[in-house]
Protein backbone atom coordinates (compact mmCIF):
# COMPACT_ATOMS: atom_id res chain seq x y z
CA UNK A 1 0.00 0.00 0.00
CA UNK A 2 1.46 3.27 -0.89
CA UNK A 3 1.12 6.36 1.14
CA UNK A 4 -1.67 9.00 0.22
CA UNK A 5 -0.20 12.67 -0.14
CA UNK A 6 -1.77 12.93 3.64
CA UNK A 7 -0.09 10.16 5.15
CA UNK A 8 3.17 11.66 3.83
CA UNK A 9 2.37 14.91 5.23
CA UNK A 10 2.09 13.57 8.58
CA UNK A 11 5.89 12.32 8.46
CA UNK A 12 6.60 15.54 10.04
CA UNK A 13 5.26 14.15 12.99
CA UNK A 14 7.14 11.25 13.27
CA UNK A 15 10.24 13.04 12.62
CA UNK A 16 9.72 15.70 15.24
CA UNK A 17 8.78 13.14 17.71
CA UNK A 18 12.21 11.33 17.05
CA UNK A 19 14.37 14.50 17.24
CA UNK A 20 12.31 15.01 20.38
CA UNK A 21 13.71 11.71 21.61
CA UNK A 22 17.02 12.31 20.35
CA UNK A 23 17.04 15.88 22.58
CA UNK A 24 15.77 13.78 25.34
CA UNK A 25 17.93 10.89 25.59
CA UNK A 26 21.28 13.70 25.18
CA UNK A 27 19.49 15.67 27.83
CA UNK A 28 19.21 12.52 30.43
CA UNK A 29 23.25 11.42 29.47
CA UNK A 30 24.52 14.55 30.20
CA UNK A 31 22.63 15.26 33.67
CA UNK A 32 23.80 12.10 34.82
CA UNK A 33 27.60 13.30 34.33
CA UNK A 34 28.76 13.38 37.42
CA UNK A 35 30.03 16.88 37.57
CA UNK A 36 26.31 18.57 36.12
CA UNK A 37 25.04 16.08 38.53
CA UNK A 38 26.31 17.36 41.39
CA UNK A 39 25.80 20.91 39.81
CA UNK A 40 22.11 20.30 39.50
CA UNK A 41 21.70 18.57 43.01
CA UNK A 42 23.30 21.70 44.36
CA UNK A 43 20.36 24.19 42.75
CA UNK A 44 17.77 21.98 44.38
CA UNK A 45 16.95 18.99 41.29
CA UNK A 46 14.63 16.88 41.09
CA UNK A 47 12.93 18.51 44.02
CA UNK A 48 12.76 22.53 44.11
CA UNK A 49 15.24 25.26 43.43
CA UNK A 50 16.12 25.82 39.63
CA UNK A 51 17.13 22.35 39.34
CA UNK A 52 13.90 21.10 38.78
CA UNK A 53 13.11 23.20 35.86
CA UNK A 54 16.20 21.07 34.21
CA UNK A 55 15.72 18.05 36.29
CA UNK A 56 12.80 16.64 35.52
CA UNK A 57 10.36 19.80 34.19
CA UNK A 58 13.06 20.16 31.13
CA UNK A 59 13.85 16.55 30.98
CA UNK A 60 10.04 14.90 30.58
CA UNK A 61 8.74 17.58 28.78
CA UNK A 62 11.27 16.73 25.70
CA UNK A 63 10.53 13.30 26.09
CA UNK A 64 6.86 12.99 27.08
CA UNK A 65 4.93 15.62 25.11
CA UNK A 66 7.44 16.42 22.34
CA UNK A 67 8.53 12.20 21.94
CA UNK A 68 5.22 10.46 22.66
CA UNK A 69 2.78 12.96 22.31
CA UNK A 70 3.56 14.53 19.09
CA UNK A 71 3.82 11.00 17.65
CA UNK A 72 0.57 10.42 19.50
CA UNK A 73 -0.85 12.84 17.44
CA UNK A 74 0.70 11.95 13.93
CA UNK A 75 -0.76 8.17 14.80
CA UNK A 76 -4.03 9.60 15.62
CA UNK A 77 -4.72 11.69 12.42
CA UNK A 78 -3.13 8.65 10.68
CA UNK A 79 -5.92 6.08 11.86
CA UNK A 80 -8.67 8.00 12.91
CA UNK A 81 -9.99 8.38 8.99
CA UNK A 82 -9.06 4.39 8.98
CA UNK A 83 -11.03 3.37 11.69
CA UNK A 84 -14.17 6.23 11.33
CA UNK A 85 -14.45 5.80 7.32
CA UNK A 86 -14.50 9.63 7.00
CA UNK A 87 -11.75 11.83 6.18
CA UNK A 88 -10.07 14.04 9.17
CA UNK A 89 -12.40 16.83 9.62
CA UNK A 90 -9.72 19.81 8.60
CA UNK A 91 -6.57 19.13 7.29
CA UNK A 92 -5.48 22.88 7.72
CA UNK A 93 -6.28 22.01 11.64
CA UNK A 94 -3.56 18.89 11.60
CA UNK A 95 -0.92 21.68 10.35
CA UNK A 96 -2.08 23.79 12.97
CA UNK A 97 -2.02 21.07 15.48
CA UNK A 98 1.59 20.16 14.78
CA UNK A 99 3.37 23.60 14.24
CA UNK A 100 1.34 24.96 17.36
CA UNK A 101 2.62 21.81 19.80
CA UNK A 102 6.17 21.60 18.17
CA UNK A 103 6.89 25.19 18.70
CA UNK A 104 5.51 25.17 22.20
CA UNK A 105 7.20 22.43 22.81
CA UNK A 106 10.77 24.14 21.24
CA UNK A 107 9.80 27.35 23.59
CA UNK A 108 8.82 25.39 26.64
CA UNK A 109 12.07 23.21 27.06
CA UNK A 110 13.54 26.35 25.97
CA UNK A 111 12.87 28.14 28.31
CA UNK A 112 13.05 25.67 31.63
CA UNK A 113 16.44 24.90 30.42
CA UNK A 114 17.52 28.90 30.06
CA UNK A 115 15.90 29.84 33.03
CA UNK A 116 17.06 26.97 34.90
CA UNK A 117 20.81 27.06 34.21
CA UNK A 118 20.53 30.89 34.84
CA UNK A 119 18.34 30.91 38.00
CA UNK A 120 21.39 27.96 39.29
CA UNK A 121 23.96 30.11 38.63
CA UNK A 122 22.50 33.27 40.73
CA UNK A 123 21.08 30.96 43.46
CA UNK A 124 25.13 29.79 43.73
CA UNK A 125 26.57 32.85 43.05
CA UNK A 126 24.70 36.16 43.53
CA UNK A 127 21.07 35.03 45.46
CA UNK A 128 19.85 38.25 45.56
CA UNK A 129 19.34 38.64 41.77
CA UNK A 130 17.17 35.50 41.63
CA UNK A 131 13.58 37.40 42.03
CA UNK A 132 14.34 39.87 39.01
CA UNK A 133 14.84 36.81 36.49
CA UNK A 134 10.84 35.79 37.57
CA UNK A 135 10.02 38.99 35.65
CA UNK A 136 11.02 37.72 32.79
CA UNK A 137 10.44 33.79 33.54
CA UNK A 138 6.87 34.43 34.15
CA UNK A 139 5.37 35.81 31.58
CA UNK A 140 7.45 33.82 28.87
CA UNK A 141 6.94 30.25 30.46
CA UNK A 142 2.98 31.38 29.98
CA UNK A 143 3.49 32.73 26.38
CA UNK A 144 5.29 29.14 25.61
CA UNK A 145 2.98 26.96 27.64
CA UNK A 146 -0.46 28.83 26.06
CA UNK A 147 1.63 28.01 21.91
CA UNK A 148 1.57 24.01 23.41
CA UNK A 149 -1.87 23.96 24.65
CA UNK A 150 -2.81 25.23 21.40
CA UNK A 151 -1.62 22.91 19.27
CA UNK A 152 -3.57 20.38 22.23
CA UNK A 153 -6.73 21.63 21.74
CA UNK A 154 -6.76 22.02 17.69
CA UNK A 155 -6.17 18.50 18.15
CA UNK A 156 -9.15 17.57 20.23
CA UNK A 157 -11.56 20.05 18.29
CA UNK A 158 -10.08 18.22 15.15
CA UNK A 159 -10.48 14.53 16.51
CA UNK A 160 -14.16 15.55 18.41
CA UNK A 161 -15.14 16.92 15.00
CA UNK A 162 -14.00 13.74 13.11
CA UNK A 163 -15.95 11.89 15.29
CA UNK A 164 -19.18 14.11 14.66
CA UNK A 165 -19.18 14.06 11.37
CA UNK A 166 -18.98 10.22 11.37
CA UNK A 167 -21.34 10.05 14.21
CA UNK A 168 -23.51 12.03 11.65
CA UNK A 169 -22.28 10.05 8.25
CA UNK A 170 -23.03 6.85 9.90
CA UNK A 171 -26.25 7.36 11.94
CA UNK A 172 -24.77 7.41 15.04
CA UNK A 173 -22.60 4.12 14.78
CA UNK A 174 -19.17 5.79 15.18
Amino acid sequence: MSPTPEDRRLAKFLFASAAFFFVGTVHGVVQVIHPVRVWLDSIGSPYGGPGHMIDPLAHAHINVVGGVVVFLMGAVYYFLPRMTGVAVFSTRLIQHTFWWTVLGVCGFYSTLMVFGIWEGYLLLNDPGRMDAVHEYYKPLIAIVSSIMGMGFWIFFFNVFATFWRARKQHGGGA
